[in-house]
């Protein structure tokens, strides 16, 4: 039965089936002394069977609590290393960047020198939008949140959506841990990008976050194809997938768990002009 939870893919329930293993072999404990109490009061022939199985049961619950701890540090540790590698990449980028703005500073500067003035401003442009669209990404308190959203702009880049980042706040008191949020964000935005690629013209998503007194409000929005109603509300089911091929539909069920283990909400509504995300996480209590 543990087992199978795991491969469910719902990382949220391994602690709650751990706190129950851990439970019944407290009981368990307090059964065996029990039973040994009897068998000190004479009555071991109608107790030594079920000593034994109680024993052999604590044994195999004990094991799969191991199994279940080390399964979910296993788990964490993935989310964790993808963090870093988002954090890599986006420290790698900027690196590459200082370097290159040495060398587009002496192009410039040596195209003032021979009054080339308009040929300095073609050449600055997409300079200057390289820089713009790193500096959307790096506007939060949380390193991982930054990375991930930098990691996003470069992937939506190179399927032709243009995404665009709205960050009013610094994201400096979230109750939940920046790596789940990760975790979040990243499955809304890239099941957008999926959505887009079945358009043939402009795409666009737009990525919204911002605070509104103990909340933080995130809403990501793009103008692909329109999700009808009878997916709506299936979209957050587990197993529900629109893709064809095998291992989808775990995404936004777990998307919605890491959201209610949080104490916020989500919501998705779906119109011709847009699908929408709409999430609410509460701030860290006395932050």
């Amino acid at each position: 039965m543990i087992l199978g939870v795991f491969r469910g893919g719902d990382e949220l329930n391994i602690k709650k089936v751990i706190g129950v293993l851990l439970f019944v072999n407290l009981m368990q404990i307090i059964l065996v002394l029990g039973m040994w109490i009897n068998k000190g009061e004479g009555a071991w022939e109608n107790v030594g069977i079920s000593l034994y199985l109680v024993v052999g049961l604590a044994l195999i619950n004990s094991l799969a609590t191991v199994v279940g701890v080390l399964y979910a540090n296993r788990l964490r540790n993935e989310d964790l290393l993808e963090s870093m590698k988002n954090l890599e990449e986006l420290n790698t980028t900027l690196r590459v960047q200082r370097h290159d703005y040495l060398n587009h500073l002496q192009v410039v500067y040596g195209l003032i020198e021979l009054e080339e003035y308009e040929e300095a401003k073609k050449y600055m442009e997409p300079v200057f939008n390289e820089v713009i669209k790193v500096s959307r990404a790096l506007k939060t308190a949380q390193p991982a949140i930054n990375a991930l959203l930098q990691a996003k702009l470069e992937v939506a880049e190179k399927n032709k959506v243009y995404m665009t980042l709205n960050i009013k706040t610094d994201l400096r008191h979230l109750k939940i841990e920046p790596w789940e949020l990760c975790k979040v964000l990243a499955n809304i935005i890239d099941n957008g990008i999926t959505a887009l690629l079945l358009k043939t013209c402009e795409r666009h998503l737009i990525v919204d976050i911002n605070e509104e007194g103990e909340c933080y409000l995130f809403n990501i929005c793009n103008d692909g194809p329109i999700i009808d109603n009878n997916q709506l509300e299936q979209i957050f089911k587990q197993g529900y997938t629109t893709k064809k091929e095998v291992g989808h539909g775990m995404g936004l069920y777990i998307v919605q768990k890491i959201i209610g283990a949080s104490g916020g909400t989500i919501h998705v509504t779906s119109t011709e002009e847009k699908t929408s995300f709409q999430i609410q996480l509460p701030k860290e209590v006395n932050s």
